[in-house]
């Protein structure tokens, strides 16, 4: 056991509390009060030098290293929750009716407050600087670019040399194993919002209209179809219209249909190329059949990307800590998206992921973002430990 993880293992009392705590307060998008008082409250008397955000409830605090300045470490973790009525049944469930930690953030928030305090505690050694960047906002608008802009990777004084962050999953993988992959990690994650614009009559004479419900109903499978045979296969394509709506009784034919879709890709490439398109796709068949289409396709977060040598690094710590069986590699991209993507963008870095399951099927257990999505939070001294030791090695690396 490496004295990270000894250390973090001395805080786990300490952080459990602190992640079942946040857990009865969650909060949603930019504004998160009482989450940041608690962060606060955790960090006090620790020798770091913090900073709150302007735009957004975020923390940003630097510890200093005893032997720098040298290089600069960012450790992330991001604080806010979803807009989910709790159904796990914990002593410590939320108490914020109609929202839930259902993504794990709070043990984000915790491990990265462990760390913290194992690296406080190791600081006459270290030979740079630790940024830990406590984030709002990854579930709506991005608090990783508001943050950006308002500093964080120039915290310490001088920029971030590296950057790692982690996220727990509730199912899919084993309690307690890491995983991760080098190059594309995540998805990009935008959004196509189309107004099928036609007129309006009735159900018995739709030759006396344009009726947009059946145009809307090709337009959707031709996306489709448009994904199937436009773009490869190996770098792929998600397009899902998750919201269609229009009209208003049986034998009315409407003026109009909405409908909206996320689109997630995993290269600029392919990501430009969908945005053309399928804007082009939408326009051009609703003039086909003498109708219009308004079509806003709307930017959301980046591919996440692992840089391929800090990946290698990290996927090396973390077998040389916990032993080869606790890392997999994942062999292809997650279609889930992360704004860690904007930091990744900016700073070489990895972003990782731990098994938090807490069920003995992992394969048959809630995954995030449900309303029973249940975390183990046993992980936490392991999760605080590894994002103190990547920063230790990485500042040795640094400064040799």
């Amino acid at each position: 056991m490496t004295r990270t993880v000894e250390l973090a293992e001395g805080f786990r009392d300490e952080i459990v509390t602190l992640r079942r705590a946040l857990h009865q307060v969650p909060e949603y998008d930019l504004a998160l009060p009482k989450t940041q008082q608690l962060v606060l409250d955790a960090l006090e008397g620790l020798p770091l030098e913090i900073t709150l955000g302007k735009e957004l409830s975020s923390v940003t605090a630097v510890l200093r290293g005893g032997r720098g300045p040298g290089p600069v470490v960012l450790l992330r973790g991001d604080m806010d929750a979803l807009p989910v009525t709790e159904r796990v049944d914990v002593p410590y469930v939320s108490q914020h009716p109609g929202m839930m930690h259902a993504c794990g953030h709070d043990l984000h928030v915790a491990g990265l407050v462990g760390a913290a305090k194992v690296l406080s505690a190791l600081q006459a050694e270290l030979p740079g600087d630790v940024v830990f960047m406590f984030q709002p906002g990854e579930e709506t608008s991005g608090g990783a670019p508001i943050m950006i802009r308002e500093g964080v990777l120039e915290a310490a004084g001088r920029r971030a040399d590296a950057a790692y962050g982690l996220h727990v999953g509730s199912a899919g993988q084993p309690l307690g194993m890491w995983s991760s992959k080098p190059g594309s990690f995540m998805a990009a994650a935008d959004q196509l919002h189309v107004r099928v614009v036609g007129e309006g009559t009735h159900g018995s004479i739709p030759h006396r209209g344009k009726d947009p419900i059946p145009v809307a109903c090709e337009i959707v499978g031709a996306l489709q179809t448009m994904v199937t045979r436009q773009f490869d296969v190996f770098d792929p394509v998600v397009l899902t219209v998750g919201r269609i709506a229009g009209g208003t009784k049986e034998n009315i034919i409407p003026d109009d249909v909405f409908f909206d879709a996320t689109v997630r890709t995993f290269s600029e490439e392919t990501r430009a190329k969908i945005q053309r398109s399928s804007v082009q796709l939408v326009e051009s068949l609703a003039a086909a059949h003498g109708l219009t289409a308004e079509v806003t396709y709307q930017i959301g977060y980046p591919v996440t990307v692992n840089n391929p040598d800090e990946y290698l690094f990290a996927r090396d710590t973390i077998v040389d800590v916990f032993g080869p069986d606790r890392f997999r590699e994942r062999p292809h991209p997650r279609c889930g998206a992360e704004d860690m993507s904007y930091v990744l963008n900016e700073v070489p870095g990895v972003y990782l992921n731990i098994s938090a399951c807490a069920s003995h099927d992992p394969d048959a257990a809630a995954d995030n973002h449900s309303p029973l999505a249940a975390f183990d939070d046993s992980i936490l001294p392991d999760a605080a430990g590894l994002l103190a030791e990547l920063a230790v090695r990485r500042l040795a690396r640094g400064a040799a």
